[in-house]
């Protein structure tokens, strides 16, 4: 755990008294206005596109919705870039009272968050962090599987986020198709490293955002799967100037969780609230993320990076060749009891209904 959580439990109370401590002194409740303190944590930094706008655009609309009743005020302890966790921590640090409510990157955790995969399992439909964030938290509410995950990790679900508008593959070297992939040493994140198993003697390599910079320019890889607005705010053209346009797909990779013991103090006005804006917060942020897509696209190439388009022709190579993923995913959960051919199923449906037509339909090989 150490490599995960920067400071112990003390530690983080020192930075500030936590809600869960606040309402256990016995807080009361008859005065006019009542303040409730939280620590909101993401171990990724403030520049990171979801944590910017956590701070500019969830945190003034709850503060915002508090004051319509003016019963409830929220003063707010943030930390973020490695001040209480590290990327990856996120989730234990909110299980263990770290934090009382934060960024969760899902993609991190298929063992213990393994339905929150649903979208990383089914790429090459929709470019479109919109839907792909619509549909997810529509399957999260249809299906208490999702739930289920993150309240044996002390938790409660809010909203589900995607802060990418598609994944597509940046390289050192020049890359025009994928046989220019083969031999490649490649960074990725979770689900998404098995996308490689389509193409011959790809290795992935798992790695987090934060590295991936560093990952390319020392040589541990060759390539990286990330959007181009990550690769804009992390200078990713320095070191990987080639990229290939094949439009993977958008993939649900955050959700916002607050801790279920803090969740159970917290009054019904303030819970009320906080599921109001995460989904607002989740449609917000999956707008930027497409808002910027192809103005990041264009810094990218004036930051001296080349794109090229993958063919359609080679996406439905690229994605034959592929094993089904979905399936393995699916016949994963119901092995443990859980819904995942029906959770594909009805997230397949939701994205065609949304008018996307997939290069291949993962449901319908089960």
């Amino acid at each position: 755990m150490q490599n995960l959580l920067k400071i112990t439990r003390g530690s983080a109370l020192a930075i500030g008294v936590t809600v869960s401590a606040l309402l256990a002194a016995g807080a009361p409740q008859s005065q006019a206005q009542e303040t409730i303190n939280m620590i909101a944590i993401d171990g990724y930094p403030a520049r990171a596109m979801w944590v910017k706008e956590f701070t500019g655009f969830f945190i003034p609309r709850v503060n915002e919705e508090l004051a319509k009743a003016g019963k409830y005020k929220i003063q707010w302890q943030e930390a973020y870039g490695g001040q209480i966790v590290k990327p990856r921590g996120v989730l234990e640090g909110i299980k263990l009272g770290l934090g009382d409510i934060g960024i969760v990157t899902t993609i991190f955790h298929n063992s213990k968050l393994p339905s929150q995969g649903i979208s990383a399992v089914t790429p090459f439909i929709a470019p479109d962090a919109r839907v792909v964030a619509k549909a997810v938290d529509e399957i999260a509410k249809e299906f208490p599987q999702m739930g289920k995950e993150l309240d044996a990790e002390n938790q409660v679900y809010l909203a589900t986020g995607v802060v990418l508008d598609t994944y597509q593959m940046f390289s050192k070297t020049p890359i025009n198709s994928l046989d220019d992939l083969k031999g490649k040493k490649v960074a990725g994140a979770g689900y998404n490293l098995r996308y490689l198993e389509g193409i011959e003697g790809a290795a992935g390599v798992r790695g987090g955002l934060p590295n991936f910079y560093n990952m390319l320019q020392t040589g541990v890889v060759d390539a990286a799967m990330l959007w181009p607005e990550a690769a804009k705010t992390f200078k990713i053209a320095e070191v990987a100037p080639y990229m290939l346009k094949a439009d993977i797909g958008a993939v649900n990779s955050k959700t916002v969780t607050v801790n279920k013991d803090v969740w159970a103090k917290l009054p019904d006005d303030v819970k009320d609230v906080l599921k109001k804006v995460a989904v607002e917060y989740r449609d917000h942020v999956a707008s930027v993320a497409m808002d910027r897509a192809t103005a990041s696209l264009e810094a990218y190439k004036k930051g001296g990076g080349t794109v090229v388009e993958l063919s359609t022709q080679a996406r439905a190579a690229w994605v034959k060749a592929m094993p089904n993923i979905a399936k393995d995913w699916a016949k994963k959960l119901d092995g443990a009891g859980a819904p995942g051919t029906d959770m594909l199923k009805a997230y397949m449906g939701k994205l065609k209904a949304a008018g996307y037509e997939p290069v291949r339909d993962w449901a319908a090989e089960l």
